[in-house]
């Protein structure tokens, strides 16, 4: 046991429980990292490769980011599906707890499904435009998913009649308001996350820097198996990774960033982490922001944008900035968010 002192408070790490944290992280990167391969030559075999969009997300045209984006056309896509089924798997037999997995990884696995069938689609030039399922349908379907997880929470795992805390203010009891907040907060996290994979290595970058923060967080509140958890898919994304930065061999696709984004916001609710997690998920909130902004301008000023082109990333590549200094650049961002967000984990730790 290591004892850890933070001002007048105490918390202890176990060594058995960091041994399960390196051992599943370490095991599903080399699982993920030796499937890859075998997953890539199939995906490269049976042309299941991404359609670049040439609209934006008003569906007007984005000349700016096909100019860009052209040449990545028919890259494999689905790679995030390796990472949640291998997460899943090793979760399944070596790390399951009602308390601390079962939720996060029912999530995971359900999302990342919706999101597999999105990238089909999208393969197969189904769907609107092309473009797999419509907005309107896979936010239906991500806030199905969203909606029974926070039944789930709230009832079974009995956060109905807990306090939501904020660092160095206060608990406070929410009850029935923990439903539609957690819906409202994993599906934007899901849609964020889905907006930030836009640039080789990126969402999954800013995925490891997040779901690391959150293993250590699960430490310090002693929810071992959620840690374990985080850990397992800090694994698995740091083998994607390997193949996902630039230039990327495949992309994570809807089955990945939605899935990985939607969890995260799970894991942070289970640690009653909210707050905080607005903090880690910097990276998130500009990159969904950016992309409101350009809406509500083009649409109440005629046309006019904010931004040469949306998510904000994409506004940087239009200033002349290289795809990989963009991506650096919003990895080193996000890392720093989620070192302040262990800090105000640490000052203020909640119930």
């Amino acid at each position: 046991m290591q004892d850890i002192i933070y001002g007048t408070e105490q918390f202890t790490l176990a060594i058995p429980a960091l041994v399960n944290v390196f051992s599943l992280m370490s095991l599903a990167f080399i699982v993920s990292i030796l499937l890859t391969p075998l997953f890539t030559d199939f995906l490269y075999r049976n042309k299941i490769g991404k359609r670049i969009r040439n609209t934006a997300h008003d569906e007007k045209k984005a000349p700016i980011f096909y100019k860009f984006h052209k040449k990545k056309e028919s890259t494999p896509t689905m790679g995030g599906l390796l990472i949640w089924v291998t997460v899943a798997v090793i979760t399944l037999l070596l790390n399951l707890d009602r308390a601390g997995t079962w939720l996060p990884l029912a999530v995971l696995v359900a999302t990342g499904m919706v999101g597999a069938i999105d990238d089909l689609m999208n393969v197969r030039g189904q769907g609107k435009h092309n473009g797999g399922l419509e907005f309107k349908y896979k936010i239906i379907l991500y806030t199905i998913i969203a909606a029974v997880g926070a039944y789930w929470f709230a009832y079974k795992l009995e956060w109905i009649d807990r306090s939501i805390h904020i660092p160095a203010v206060g608990d406070f009891i929410i009850g029935w308001w923990y439903i539609p907040l957690f819906i409202a907060v994993v599906v934007f996290s899901a849609q964020a996350s889905n907006l930030t994979d836009g640039l080789d290595g990126l969402a999954g970058g800013v995925l490891a820097t997040m779901y690391a923060a959150y293993t250590f967080i699960a430490l310090t509140l002693g929810m071992t198996s959620l840690a374990v958890f985080c850990a397992t898919v800090l694994g698995a994304i740091l083998a994607f990774l390997w193949f996902n930065i630039y230039p990327a061999r495949f992309f994570m696709g809807d089955t990945g960033s939605m899935s990985l984004g939607m969890t995260i916001a799970v894991i942070a609710f289970l640690t009653n982490t909210l707050v905080i997690f607005a903090v880690i998920s910097l990276i998130f909130i500009i990159e969904a922001l950016s992309v409101i902004i350009q809406l509500t301008s083009k649409k109440l000023r005629g046309g006019k944008k904010v931004f040469l082109s949306a998510p904000i990333h994409h506004h940087f590549q239009a200033k002349g900035w290289h795809e990989t200094k963009v991506t650096q650049r919003f990895w080193l961002i996000s890392g720093i968010a989620a070192n302040i967000g262990i800090i105000l984990a640490l000052v203020g730790r909640g119930n």
